[in-house]
């Protein structure tokens, strides 16, 4: 007999695994694919449209109103918020302005029949004159327009503008450790000439007249006359005086609405209106400020100047569309990486006149 074969077991190949990856590169592809089929019949649809019935879009962001806090009742008392260096250039990641952003809110506010009032709520050191002076008028014309009252809730900081853009509230509520006051202008710049002598560096300049260059950096300090000191001083005490006038009279229309609930300016108001930082508690004896409390104070208030019992607390914040998606995948621009120290420092240009509090300046 011949010998058993030996057993050989048979060898099982298992089946060869297909990656998921091309799926995942499909689906993404096509989920892209329709959001540009969208994206370009939208904007068939609008050209195809005649121009009475093409939707118009103010230039800005698109705001939505979101609930912050519900308490069962169909009035609102809008919060617009007052934070940060008070500037007229482009919000960080935006394309427009702390002042067109507040004038907007102020717009759908006013617009909204159940908002009865709205709470700033300021937490500034202060800013830029003319930016300052923007959102103080924004905040005048809503109250006289609307006749909803406007009432500044104070945080940590609110001095030089930020006190500049309450003080045309109705009503002002600080914490007694409020930093606020600050009432002056202050304008800075730099004389480099020296340096610029020792690295063998002369500049020259070609001007149409003698005063073209009376802020320039690179002049010797003895170039600097008096005249020009005196027409530079002279511009700083016009917007000063302007600065007391908007406190004077908005301490004054306040007081006339508030009658003995609010406060009024001191005598001496203007001795303390030197440029000096003031405390919550310091600010309310001179009569800067009508109430001392937080913002659940202030929200008290608003009711009560509006007459309602009970609102929900909203506020109008951006609401990213299809635009704004699509729009972070064509930029551009350079992206500057920053690290934060739990500071922000303020930009100051040299020439430019600033209502900003001198803890502030560096």
């Amino acid at each position: 007999m011949p010998p058993t074969p030996p057993y050989i077991p048979s060898r099982i190949v298992a089946p060869r695994r297909v990656g998921r990856g091309w799926k995942v590169a499909v689906l993404v592809l096509a989920i892209l694919l329709g959001i540009s089929l969208i994206w370009n019949a939208q904007h068939v649809f609008e050209g195809v449209m005649p121009e009475s019935f093409a939707p118009a879009r103010k230039a800005g962001p698109i705001l939505e109103e979101a609930v912050v806090e519900y308490n069962h009742s169909p009035n609102k008392i809008a919060v617009v918020p007052v934070e940060g260096i008070i500037t007229s250039d482009g919000m960080e990641g935006r394309s427009y302005g702390m002042v067109e952003y507040i004038r907007d809110q102020l717009e759908l506010a006013q617009k909204d029949d159940l908002v009865k009032a709205v709470i700033l709520k300021v937490n500034s050191p202060g800013g830029e004159v003319l930016a300052s002076d923007d959102i103080y008028h924004a905040i005048e014309d809503f109250q006289r327009n609307s006749s909803k009252p406007v009432i500044a809730a104070m945080s940590g900081v609110a001095a030089s503008g930020g006190y500049y853009v309450s003080a045309p509230c109705r009503w002002i509520v600080a914490n007694e450790l409020t930093i606020t006051g600050s009432i002056g202008v202050i304008m800075h710049g730099f004389n480099y000439r020296g340096l610029l002598d020792k690295v063998g560096v002369r500049p020259e300049v070609y001007k149409s007249g003698k005063f073209k260059d009376m802020l320039s950096g690179s002049r010797e300090p003895e170039e600097i006359t008096e005249e020009e000191r005196r027409m530079l001083q002279a511009l700083i005490d016009e917007t000063y005086a302007k600065f007391k006038d908007v406190v004077a009279e908005g301490r004054k229309n306040a007081h006339d609405k508030n009658e003995k609930d609010g406060k009024e300016l001191t005598r001496d108001w203007t001795d303390y209106a030197d440029g000096r930082v003031l405390s919550g508690k310091e600010a309310f004896k001179l009569g800067f400020v009508d109430e001392l409390g937080n913002f659940e104070v202030a929200v008290k208030r608003a009711k009560k100047l509006a007459h309602t019992r009970a609102a929900n607390i909203i506020e109008y914040r951006q609401r990213y569309d299809l635009s704004d998606f699509l729009g972070m995948f064509g930029e551009s621009q350079s992206r500057v990486l920053k690290v934060d120290v739990g500071v922000e420092m303020p930009k100051l240009e040299a020439g430019r006149l600033y209502f900003l509090s001198p803890t502030y300046v560096r």
